[in-house]
């Protein structure tokens, strides 16, 4: 894909509004004291990208299934399972846990007690040659998937943290969120939402409590203090969803959601603060369509967004993951084979598969053999398969 110039992507909007806003952003100042993961940062974003292990090289198609994190069924580790075989034989990045199955709408997923998930996940790391990210979406409130049915202590929403306004209060609940994590053996929350609650009935954000504030000073501090308390247990965050769904009027799970006439530059101020704070560890984008920042394609397959606002303007240097690559926004628009290329062209690192749209066994080799093959046609470099691996690697260095 030809690369978008600037002028032409931001068309009405204007480059400089945007680039004014990223300019003015700066880090809200908390009363949470600063967090210490052994001696080092654990952001990623700001450790510079590692060379590739030596000794042995890894081969593409290694290096590729390192960029996917991908659903399954199973609450134990079976042998023969499709999951332990993408782990040992194609050297898969990472898993997404859930405790509902939305395919087959029963609530058996993967999760079903503390003592079973710590199971699970203990062996499916103990498949992996290479440590596995293990994710899930514990924002707090409706979006807990380690709740009280299955035996674990219930959450606050982040529209209840943000209307408390207290770091501290923040702190406290996002630690115990992050201790529950950390006991099962997650490394990857994916949370906390960043996304400006300008529209509180929009059906996926604010109907549903997901957002902090409408004050992107108010969703810098809480989501500092959400961040630090998690670094504090070795619990990586994700902030989401970039660049911004809280003007949203649809939910792109279901399909295009065209924020065109509702999004603001405004909405980039808290992820913006955040990365300058070098609290980004990773960074997941929304499948929201903006004809202003890119007249073609949604953000997550956006170069004029991902690398263009993300990267070069923000300045951005650690992991950016996909929404779900199986959502409607992206499937009923572009097809899975289009839009798996798009993206790794756009700058997305890690390819999120949810499995939970629809659910498809053999995803994980379908993939790597389209991306091996757009890398054998000379469509996409192996060079950009390198960065994404060696960000992967940076990222899992920080929780190893």
């Amino acid at each position: 894909m030809a690369r978008l110039t600037r002028r032409r992507f931001l068309g009405l909007a204007g480059w400089g509004a945007v680039a004014a806003i990223v300019a003015a952003c700066r880090p809200v100042e908390t009363s949470v004291a600063p967090s210490v993961v052994g001696s080092r940062s654990p952001s990623p974003s700001a450790q510079p990208i590692p060379s590739l292990s030596p000794s042995p090289e890894p081969s593409l198609r290694d290096k590729i299934g390192q960029m996917l994190l991908v659903g399954f069924r199973g609450l134990t580790v079976a042998e023969a399972s499709s999951i332990v075989a993408d782990i040992r034989d194609r050297a898969l990045g990472g898993v997404v846990l859930f405790d509902y199955d939305t395919p087959t709408r029963t609530p058996i997923r993967n999760v079903e007690s503390p003592e079973q998930l710590t199971a699970l996940v203990t062996g499916l790391q103990a498949a992996a040659g290479i440590p596995l990210i293990v994710a899930i979406d514990e924002e707090g409130g409706r979006v807990a998937r380690l709740d009280q049915r299955h035996g674990f202590p219930p959450t606050v929403s982040e529209q209840e943290m943000g209307e408390r306004n207290d770091p501290a209060s923040t702190s406290q609940q996002a630690g115990a969120m992050a201790q529950t994590l950390r006991a099962v053996g997650v490394n990857l929350n994916l949370a906390p939402v960043v996304d400006l609650n300008v529209n509180p009935d929009n059906p996926i954000i604010g109907s549903l409590g997901r957002s902090f504030s409408a004050d992107p000073a108010v969703v810098t501090a809480q989501a500092t203090a959400f961040i630090q308390a998690h670094h504090e247990i070795r619990v990586l965050c994700t902030l989401k969803h970039f660049p911004g769904h809280g003007s949203s009027t649809g939910d792109t799970h279901l399909g295009v959601v065209d924020v065109t006439s509702t999004w603001k530059p405004i909405e980039l101020e808290p992820f913006a603060n955040l990365v300058s704070a070098g609290l980004a560890d990773a960074i997941l984008t929304a499948h929201v369509f903006n004809s202003n920042l890119d007249p073609l394609y949604p953000a997550t397959l956006s170069q004029a967004t991902i690398t263009g606002i993300l990267r070069e303007q923000i300045g951005y240097g650690g992991l950016v993951l996909s929404d779900d690559m199986q959502m409607g926004a992206i499937r009923d628009a572009f097809g899975y084979e289009d839009a798996v290329r798009l993206a790794i062209e756009a700058g997305i690192d890690v390819l999120t598969i949810a499995n939970q749209q629809v659910f498809e066994e053999g995803i994980v080799g379908r993939t790597i053999d389209l991306i091996e093959q757009l890398v054998s046609s000379g469509t996409i470099e192996e060079g950009r398969i390198d960065v994404s691996y060696r960000r992967i690697q940076a990222f899992k260095a920080a929780f190893a």
